[in-house]
């Protein structure tokens, strides 16, 4: 089991233990950037969805707050997305997080290829009801590095996103919102032309009526080749 430690920004923290992580997918407001999302991932080969948003379960140990990540061949990526997280209680946080992705697995299996690397969360989080009413305004971007170069790959705000309170009501009906729980919600169409198959992977969700900024950064090491 994975366990996640959270700082709040009047200096507290939230420890949790992970007892289930979704990852929502196709997960746009609107259907042009759905369209495009499944657009980008036709590109790399990956099948559409049968149905949109879609929900996929992960293995929790995949929850990590980590750096480097581990990759087992050159054709994986991150997603800027935001995470929500049920701590002690049934309170509710939100951070920011990179869900790694296989590329070449997820032209076999979406699913399959949500477990096979981790969903990467930053070590800082707002309660929820902190920021509920402005999260429509809470901008989410990610830049990739390249050697020492490093360019922007997404940028929006979370109105580009199903809410929260959407994915809320969802695990509410299914009777998962529970202490450990965490859920990804999908990620914003990449810019074009930015190769995302990079050395590393950085994550910012900025509040800008506060000025503050929850980041992430990783870096992609390349496992050794395997022997036999």
């Amino acid at each position: 089991m994975a366990v996640l430690t959270f700082e709040l920004p009047d200096g507290s923290t939230r420890e949790v233990d992970v007892v289930q992580v979704l990852n929502a997918g196709y997960a746009g407001r609107r259907q042009e950037d759905v369209a495009a999302h499944v657009a980008e991932l036709a590109e790399l080969g990956v099948p559409g969805p049968s149905v949109t948003p879609a929900l996929y379960p992960v293995s929790p140990y995949l929850a990590q707050q980590t750096d480097p990540v581990d990759a087992q061949h050159g054709r994986t990526s991150g997603e800027a997305e935001w995470a929500l997280v049920v701590a002690d209680g049934g309170e509710l946080l939100l951070t920011a997080a990179c869900d790694h992705t296989d590329r070449d697995l997820e032209a076999h299996g979406v699913a399959w290829s949500k477990n096979a690397g981790p969903d990467v969360l930053a070590r800082r989080a707002w309660r929820l009801s902190d920021v509920e009413s402005r999260l429509d305004d809470l901008v989410l971007r990610a830049w990739v590095t390249h050697g020492d170069t490093s360019t922007e790959i997404q940028h929006g705000t979370l109105a580009e996103l199903l809410a929260p309170a959407y994915w809320i009501d969802v695990l509410c009906s299914r009777g998962t919102l529970m202490p450990g729980l965490v859920l990804l919600s999908g990620t914003l169409p990449m810019a074009p032309g930015v190769d995302q198959f990079a050395d590393g992977w950085s994550v910012a969700l900025t509040d800008p009526a506060t000025g503050d900024t929850i980041r992430l950064h990783y870096d992609v090491r390349p496992l050794p080749a395997p022997i036999g």
